[in-house]
């Protein structure tokens, strides 16, 4: 295994307050985490300093080995996959799914005048259709469903073979069926051994893909618990994390949380 995010007592502030507070995550190689909590937690923010998109206020982030704050982050960001509903927005709507996916090998989200080599192509391709995308190759973007659209980001994201893989909530206001559909195709990604390290942000249990191996807990952008799945994500500890008494199941390698 190798470290490839370690953030020291990182802190984020904004307008004069505390997003994050003094954070410390180490993240290896091979483990897949998931970042929960509630509305305002700071979950997004956290992703957002392991993506390079923003620089702590204080504290030391080191991601893929590069410091922020004395590093080229525009060279860092292309070895990061980086999905978000944000980023989605920037797609323009006339855009193929084909080209919505190969653009992200120039880190740009409309194609221009760039110029794409044979093995761009079947790569695009061959990411389409590990995430179930290749009928919709010749598609615009703004003509698919909400779970089209996660799944292109997704399909982005992997497309520049990242080593890191950080997720945004990538099934948030999904039906039932995109969403077990999206899942389904995370969990066997995950559970790949050649799959890069992964963190995905979520506010709900039952979005957590099998194959998920670590998990941290949230609360006022203070960590609250970290460490291996099954012993972070507790009745206990879920409860204390949403201030709410809830119930946790875990049940074929999914998790579950209910009204205690």
């Amino acid at each position: 295994m190798s470290k490839v995010v370690s953030l020291q007592n990182v802190t984020v502030k904004r307008s004069g307050r505390e997003i994050l507070q003094s954070i410390s995550l180490d993240l290896d190689s091979s483990e897949r985490w998931v970042i929960l909590g509630a509305n305002g937690a700071g979950k997004t923010t956290l992703l957002r300093v392991c993506a390079a998109q923003i620089q702590p206020s204080s504290g030391s982030a080191e991601i893929l080995d590069q410091v922020l704050g004395k590093t080229n982050i525009f060279e860092l960001r292309t070895r990061i996959g980086f999905a978000s509903s944000a980023l989605a927005s920037q797609i323009p709507n006339s855009e193929t799914v084909m080209n919505a996916v190969m653009t992200a090998s120039y880190g740009i989200t409309g194609r221009w005048k760039e110029e794409y080599d044979a093995i761009d192509e079947r790569r695009a391709r061959r990411v389409l259709r590990e995430w179930e995308l290749s009928d919709f190759e010749e598609r615009p973007f703004g003509t698919l469903s909400d779970g089209e659209r996660k799944r292109v980001q997704i399909a982005r994201a992997v497309m520049t073979d990242p080593e890191l893989l950080l997720l945004d909530e990538p099934v948030a206001s999904l039906d039932l069926a995109a969403r077990e559909q999206t899942i389904r195709l995370l969990s066997g990604y995950a559970s790949s051994p050649d799959a890069p390290a992964l963190a995905m942000v979520t506010h709900h249990l039952e979005e957590i893909p099998a194959g998920f191996t670590h998990a941290l807990l949230l609360q006022d952008g203070k960590v609250l618990a970290r460490g291996e799945i099954g012993s972070t994500i507790t009745s206990a500890a879920i409860s204390e994390t949403f201030r709410f008494p809830l119930t946790v199941s875990y049940e074929n390698g999914r998790f579950r949380a209910v009204a205690a």
